[in-house]
């Protein structure tokens, strides 16, 4: 016989790291967004660019341009110059992508003002960044944005149009507001969107001549963050960080000329102006509003009637569509690719999207505005497991890692931890503000997301929650993602929420806030019982509530940090003030 030799056990092999780099194959757009969309209006002059369907407007692409260069020339006899800050304060409609693209052919800053904002949080956005002029809705529903600037600016009712000079708004001198082609009422002090449009001109040899001095690095526009605290900061991009990212986006969709994507998410977010529209136009695409704000069936009435291939959404904008009454009326055969993100997609919800509305080669998109905002995105043949279960792989172009947030290493892959990026992507910073800069974006150039995230050993990323999300509930690291999931197995549950609060003996509970099925009426004990022997009894939520709704941006992103403090109110916890 041989002679045996005692052997020791070999250790496993460790980890990789959570380290990965995106493809650089293609490479990088280094033109201004007004020279590249030039290029495409001339290389495709006729092809549909823009469908307005609640302004009954349609564009092609040499008309968008020469529109947009009529308006660029109206802004600068405004007396507007290269780097002036110029605010759109509006819901989706033809003005606000006239309005992206004019500025951007001429150095102009474009601000967008959520229109959800009321006067003094407006006030501190256009104060805060300095804006020369604002275009914005007369009114909106129940929001009445004229009334609100004549609350701010009580002197525009006895200036003339570009002459205000206002204490509270001190920078600000032109207001524009958005009319149906000389419709409506005067508005004293203000100039008619129309009427702007008629003073300019698309031959204006300025806007050529200010083209060629610009760079693809300048900042070109500036999204307030939606912060759970205090107001918001201005994060400031540029036209390399959004004209890139809605390059690779595109990509990741498969998008061609061919393509016709519906659009009900809004402009005033990344998710609409560089997911929606500049994903388009780097593929000389169409794009497709079927309305001004969010409405379901308009959705899916765009999409039958526009043969509209691809579809952008919120998951509560999903769920909105596939639950409406009238949903089985629909063609929606045409549909095939679009995105899901703005916040955690429940896996249920992906499955029926993916069946029912035949959205096959859907991709889920990750990011953050400060990102411009896509890090990480699946692709159209990114296996349907994953696609349901992670935010795909890196970008082009791009570097992520995932890090301990105490010590500041990278995690081995599997393992939670601090999701970071670093690339072209990355903001030029926040308008006015180095510290906070400072803070979130670090000497090696690695944006620090705040949200804690794993990558396999393929480097698909799978996003657990934020760190401050996290819950500790005695000793143990709760993800409230992970709950979600499960709840949403539930066949009465349509949609689900979960939060910790503060418990004196175990430093947290969790708390569920579910929105039932329409015409379903589960209770807690059926809620329970669900989860008995299913899920970790630590894991199951001490308090449920059923609501109508949650509280939202108008963006789809939950305020979970309202749902706390809801809890707090009813549950008596708020610390007492003494004297």
């Amino acid at each position: 016989m041989p002679e045996q030799h005692a052997t020791t056990p070999s250790a496993p092999p460790a980890a990789a790291p959570s380290h990965a780099w995106g493809d650089t194959a293609a490479p990088l757009i280094e033109q201004t967004i007004g020279d590249f969309f030039a290029g495409v209006a001339e290389c495709q002059p006729d092809r549909e660019a823009l469908v307005s369907r609640h302004q009954n407007l349609r564009y092609s692409y040499s008309e968008l341009h020469a529109q947009a260069r009529r308006l660029a020339s109206a802004l600068l006899r405004l007396g507007l110059a290269p780097g002036d800050r110029v605010g759109i304060w509006s819901h989706n409609n033809a003005e606000w992508v006239l309005m992206q693209l004019a500025t951007a052919q001429v150095g102009l800053i474009l601000v967008n003002i959520n229109p959800a904002y009321r006067v003094a949080e407006v006030e501190y956005a256009l104060t805060k960044v300095g804006c020369k002029a604002l275009v914005t809705m007369a009114r909106f529903k129940t929001s009445d944005y004229v009334g609100m600037l004549r609350e701010l600016a009580p002197e525009l009712a006895l200036c003339l149009p570009g002459r205000l000079a206002s204490r509270r708004l001190p920078e600000l001198r032109s207001v524009v507001w958005i009319d149906v082609a000389g419709e409506g009422d005067e508005q004293p002090g203000m100039l008619r969107f129309s009427e702007l449009m008629q003073r300019g001109d698309a031959q204006d040899a300025r806007i050529d001549t200010i083209g060629v001095g610009l760079r693809n690095t300048d900042p070109i526009n500036i999204q307030f963050t939606s912060g759970t605290t205090g107001f918001p900061k201005g994060a400031t991009l540029t036209h390399r960080n959004i004209l890139n990212n809605g390059f690779f986006i595109g990509e990741c969709m498969r998008l061609t000329p061919e393509d016709r994507l519906c659009i009900p998410v809004p402009l005033y977010h990344c998710f609409g102006m560089v997911l929606g529209n500049l994903a388009c136009f780097t593929h000389g695409a169409t794009i497709v509003y079927p309305n001004d704000g969010f409405d379901p069936l308009t959705v899916l009435q765009a999409v039958q009637e526009e043969r509209c291939t691809g579809l952008h959404g919120v998951p509560t904008m999903f769920i909105a569509e596939l639950d409406h009454p009238r949903f089985p009326e629909f063609d929606l055969s045409s549909l095939r690719t679009g995105i899901m993100a703005g916040s955690p997609c429940p896996i249920e919800v992906m499955k029926r999207v993916v069946q029912q509305m035949h959205l096959s080669e859907i991709t889920i998109a990750y990011g953050m505005t400060e990102t411009s905002p896509v890090s990480c995105q699946s692709s159209t043949d990114t296996p349907l497991a994953k696609r349901v279960s992670t935010v795909g792989t890196v970008q082009p172009h791009l570097e992520v890692k995932i890090i301990d947030p105490e010590s500041g290493q990278i995690v081995p892959r599997g393992t939670s931890g601090e999701l970071c990026t670093r690339g072209y992507s990355v903001m030029h910073g926040y308008w006015g503000d180095a510290e906070k800069t400072r803070e979130a974006i670090d000497d090696d150039g690695f944006m620090h997301t705040g949200d804690l995230a794993t990558m396999d050993e393929d480097g698909y990323v799978n996003i657990v929650g934020r760190i401050k999300d996290m819950v500790i509930r005695g000793g143990e690291n709760l993800y409230p993602r992970e709950i979600e999931e499960f709840l949403y197995r539930h066949p009465l549950v349509q949609d689900v929420q979960v939060v910790g609060v503060p418990d004196a003996r175990l430093g947290e509970e969790l708390c569920a806030w579910i929105i039932p099925k329409p015409g379903a009426a589960p209770t807690e004990d059926d809620i329970r019982a669900f989860c008995k022997g299913q899920i970790a009894h630590y894991k199951v939520p001490r308090y449920i509530r059923f609501v109508a709704e949650f509280p939202m941006t108008v963006t789809g992103k939950i305020q979970k940090f309202k749902i706390r403090d809801a809890m707090k109110d009813e549950l008596g916890l708020h610390e007492s003030k003494t004297a």
